[in-house]
């Protein structure tokens, strides 16, 4: 089956008894990996709402210039349960005000809910100026407290964010690849410069393209997780395996068990996986936090043999090589229970004993 990854015609799947359909999304997980939507699972998930302190403070702003009627919110929270288009601009006047007189960090992001490849950001102290760019803007926005002191790598003093791809399998098992990559920046970061993109975005399209001294730390700006072990030792005193992955595993755990109830394949007549990509940043003393999820997730090039292969043993060799048993297996001629009418529904298939690169949460 083809399609746009967020318009699939899943209408057209679980049609044909006996006939064992996986496709490679889940039905909804788009809820997670566009922003605005990831910021109200977020607010009003009972799973997450009044435990979730990895997650930049952040506030849904529909530009005025939208003809779709939008509910203004009150108290951030109350409106979004009830209206599917809850504006949050109010909300974020006042803590941003509230910040600005206790002399609090005031420098916020706005990010476009769809964008991507670092398109449609803006980065400023100021209010107005947040709010007039997005009503300048065709589409919905987060605005997002502004990680104003992460943790920086040596030599240049740099930012960086962490990409992690997580697996998640037709029984909604969830698996963590074991390798993953800091995409870096070229240039020296600059708090009192919030014009300079290559300082504060580390998007490989603005690094290659707007950064003379691309390449210069990491080839490709990637360093993966062997070397950042070893620079987290040597530079920190601290342990990847102790201090960074517990945080990664929570978050990725928090963020698809909450929405399993909405999007899971279990009980239904087809059967999904998914790969995803999710984004960290961690601030100087070494707390992890969630940036964003992406749905179709790009990976590094030297990782794409490795992850690919795992992808195919764990979530579709697994599935597909235990249905053709059970149908072999099956008396000839007869009426079997793996070729009826709900054969397709929720198979009892163990998870692998062996997960290849993946770790399973």
């Amino acid at each position: 089956m083809l399609g746009e990854r967020n318009r699939l015609p899943f209408g057209r799947l679980g049609h044909e008894p006996g006939l064992m359909q996986l496709v490679n999304y889940y039905r909804g997980a788009d809820k997670l990996c566009r922003k605005a939507s990831l910021v109200k699972i977020i607010k009003t998930s009972p799973e997450l709402k009044d435990s979730c302190n990895w997650f930049p403070e952040s506030y849904i702003i529909y530009p005025t210039n939208l003809n779709t009627p939008v509910a203004p919110a009150s108290n951030g929270i109350g409106h979004m349960k009830s209206n599917p288009k809850t504006d949050e601009r109010e909300v974020f006047l006042a803590s941003y005000n509230s910040r600005k007189e206790s002399g609090e960090g005031t420098v916020w992001i706005a990010k476009s809910s769809a964008g991507a490849k670092g398109a449609g950001i803006l980065i400023s102290h100021d209010a107005n100026e947040l709010l007039e760019f997005i009503d300048n803007q065709g589409q919905v926005h987060v605005i997002q407290k502004y990680l104003e002191k992460p943790l920086l790598l040596e030599p240049g003093h740099r930012k960086f964010d962490i990409r992690s791809w997580v697996l998640v399998d037709h029984q909604y098992n969830i698996y963590l690849y074991r390798e993953g990559v800091l995409r870096t920046s070229s240039e020296p970061y600059n708090s009192s410069d919030l014009q300079d993109m290559t300082s504060h975005l580390t998007n490989h399209c603005i690094q290659e393209e707007h950064s003379q001294n691309y390449g210069r730390y990491e080839e490709g700006n990637e360093m993966f997780f062997d070397e950042f072990r070893q620079y987290l030792l040597s530079t920190h005193s601290v342990a990847m395996e102790t201090s960074i992955l517990p945080q990664i595993k929570h978050i990725i755990r928090s963020c698809l068990t909450c929405i399993e109830p909405a999007i899971s394949t279990k009980h239904l007549s087809y059967q999904s996986f998914q790969l995803f990509g999710f984004d960290f940043m961690l601030d100087e003393s070494f707390k992890v936090w969630l940036i964003e999820i992406n749905g179709a997730p790009a990976c590094a090039q030297k990782l794409y043999p490795e992850l690919c292969q795992g992808i195919v043993d764990v979530a579709i060799s697994t599935v597909f090589s235990l249905s053709a048993d059970a149908i072999l297996s099956s008396p000839p001629f007869s009426t079997s229970p793996s070729l009826s009418s709900n054969s397709c529904s929720s198979p009892k298939i163990r998870a692998p004993h062996h997960f290849g690169p993946f770790i399973k949460l």
